[in-house]
């Protein structure tokens, strides 16, 4: 907006002179104050859709089974309740959840809308993926039908295999966060870091702070991730650090060994 009003200021102070140059200035404000509204809007725009894909796809996933169970409706509340969605929006989200649940759902058409959406922006489709996975496997069990639509979901919205593995690790380290270090944490805590688990402490380090990066969510809300998601944002970085510290000890201990 400000080059806008020095552009326009030069411009004015070219033909005008001073006089010129206070309208010019003007001029470029009040354009840059529709633009800017515009954009807003927009933007505005542009997260509601994210955000109602992401529960019409859960209630789509949800249903691969053949049945929505209390687990997994529970879950599709608790990420409204921890998205602090309440009335008009919450309403909505609901909406969509059942909208994705319909015999006529077009599960294609609304990935491809997601894929359109994050398509330079890979840690947004990742954290939908991952909102994703938290809803199916909330009933404690991630049946085949449910792990080959979410992969075809991850195909559509324009992700890999790999892309898939690394979120379901985060939520296998989750879960094991509160059983010790097993040998299949530690697996799971490479994955979600993609590193092998031969790697450098260095190239560890630095896939650590890469990810760390990526996902801030402040970043990641400069970007376009609606401010409901910064939660999940946060949740996505703790994992990373998690399993970044599960590592570091499991190479200290095996030193010292």
């Amino acid at each position: 907006m400000l080059l806008l009003i020095i552009v326009f200021a030069l411009i004015g102070l070219a033909v005008g002179g001073p006089i010129g140059l206070v309208v010019g200035g003007g001029l470029g404000w009040w354009l840059g104050r529709g633009l800017r509204r515009r954009l807003n809007g927009v933007r505005q725009r542009l997260q509601e859709g994210y955000l109602e894909s992401i529960f019409a796809v859960m209630g789509c996933l949800c249903q691969a089974d053949g049945n929505v169970t209390d687990g997994e409706l529970g879950a599709a509340e608790k990420i409204f309740d921890q998205m602090r969605l309440q009335g008009e929006q919450r309403k909505r989200a609901r909406a969509a959840f059942e909208r994705g649940r319909a015999d006529d759902f077009d599960l294609d058409a609304e990935l491809a809308s997601v894929n359109r959406l994050t398509r330079h922006q890979p840690v947004m489709r990742q954290v939908f993926l991952q909102v994703q996975l938290s809803a199916i496997a909330a009933d404690g069990v991630l049946h085949d039908s449910e792990h080959d639509m979410m992969l075809r979901v991850a195909r559509g919205v324009g992700s890999s295999e790999a892309e898939v593995q690394q979120i379901e690790a985060m939520l296998h380290g989750a879960a094991a966060s509160s059983q010790g270090e097993s040998q299949e944490a530690l697996k799971d805590a490479y994955q979600v870091l993609g590193v092998a688990e031969d790697a450098s402490d260095a190239e560890i380090k630095k896939a650590y702070r890469r990810l760390m990066s990526q996902n801030h969510p402040d970043k990641l809300a400069g970007k376009g991730l609606p401010d409901s998601m910064r939660e999940v944002a946060q949740a996505r970085t703790s994992e990373i650090g998690n399993a970044y510290e599960r590592i570091c000890k499991a190479r200290e201990r095996a030193r010292a060994a």
